[in-house]
């Protein structure tokens, strides 16, 4: 059966109209649901009731080391890297997240570009959200503070007037299909001290230190903070699974 462009037209605008008329018919019960209903979360202390505490600023039960027991400083409710030491990583895997930590660059002022305050916050162990001291110290731009590293620069720079800054992480996994083959990249949205820097940037793949982004396929993985040679501090640590 053939129609014409007209007869398809007036057949398009008839399906408008009916839909228009079902919605002019419709009350506002229509389009409200009642279940499920959403958990409760109430805030303690700033901390969701429904996160997993990862440094509480007691120990590092919460993490270990490259090589068993995380060696880092524990002292005055502050975790400091110990250079030398090698990067700890979380016990618990992790998928999509909401992340908040915060951290300072050291007192002392020592080198300059990459080499001062640089530490770094790995998610699901392969993407680093940069940390490094971002006052007077020019380098660049996609590996500064706040940075999808060497892939995104962040938004603004945002310098913290008491020196200890805050991440809010919110974390989109890529997705692999059963052929480890990608089917959709992650993504990151990044609160620096409240300012947005990364805004649902998306990953293009592992932040390599040289060379281009690497697709692996993976399933849940770790936060990992970076020992990268300078002392750099971490407090308040905590995740929610989303």
């Amino acid at each position: 059966m053939n129609f014409s462009l007209s007869s398809v037209l007036a057949i398009a605008l008839l399906a408008a109209s009916a839909s228009l008329q079902a919605q002019t018919n419709m009350k506002p019960s229509d389009t409200e649901y009642y279940s499920p209903v959403p958990p409760t979360v109430t805030i303690n202390n700033g901390i969701p009731s429904d996160a997993t505490i990862l440094f509480d600023g007691k120990d590092l039960s919460k993490w270990k080391g490259e090589k068993g027991k995380a060696d880092w400083i524990v002292a005055n409710n502050i975790l400091e890297v110990k250079p030398g030491s090698g990067t700890i990583q979380t016990n618990e895997n992790f998928t999509d997240f909401q992340l908040h930590i915060e951290w300072k660059s050291p007192e002392v002022i020592k080198g300059e570009g990459q080499g001062r305050g640089n530490s770094g916050i790995f998610l699901q162990g392969l993407y680093e959200i940069q940390v490094l001291d971002n006052v007077n110290n020019p380098t660049y731009v996609n590996g500064g503070a706040g940075s999808l590293y060497k892939q995104r620069p962040p938004l603004a720079q945002v310098i913290a007037p008491d020196k200890w800054h805050t991440y809010d992480i919110i974390y989109k996994a890529p997705q692999f299909n059963k052929d480890s083959l990608l089917i959709s990249k992650g993504t990151v949205t990044v609160l620096h001290n409240g300012v947005v820097v990364q805004n649902n940037t998306q990953i293009d793949g592992t932040t390599e230190y040289i060379g281009l982004p690497k697709i692996v396929s993976h399933g849940p993985g770790p936060i990992i903070l970076q020992d990268h040679g300078n002392p750099v501090q971490f407090r308040n640590i905590w995740i929610r699974k989303l």
